[in-house]
């Protein structure tokens, strides 16, 4: 297996806002809240990973961009995923887990409804699936 570059900020860099935003694409989202869940129990994890998620959307002029669902869901997903030898390091947890890295259609269409995902309730507070 080729190891891949680490594709995106440092939990320090991240929770500083110290990196190029522009470069914060799907995988590096992934990266983090992987590294997130590898430092910290889930709930911490997600606190921290949401809160800077809300003050990096807010610095960059579009909070509303913001996903509460989405955020949570890719957060629990990736931590039951993360557990075992198979996950130990990026590499691995990255070629073993290419559904989370797809995007549409992917694992949230795969558990979502569009109405319900798109939903203004959805975007405000974690909503379980519905499919």
């Amino acid at each position: 297996m080729d190891l891949v570059p680490r594709p995106g900020p440092t939990l320090t860099e991240f929770e500083t806002l110290n990196f190029e935003a522009e470069k914060f694409d799907h995988e590096a989202h992934v990266f983090v809240a992987w590294s997130y869940v590898q430092e910290f129990d889930l709930l911490t994890a997600i606190d921290r990973y949401r809160s800077t998620l809300r003050r990096l959307t807010s610095k960059l002029g579009i909070p509303g961009k913001y996903h509460e669902t989405i955020t949570w869901f890719y957060m629990i997903a990736v931590k039951e995923r993360a557990i075992g030898a198979a996950a130990a390091d990026w590499n691995c947890f990255r070629e073993g887990n290419p559904d989370i890295f797809e995007r549409k259609p992917g694992i949230l269409e795969d558990n979502y409804s569009k109405a319900r995902l798109m939903s203004d309730q959805a975007r405000a507070t974690f909503l379980l699936p519905d499919l």
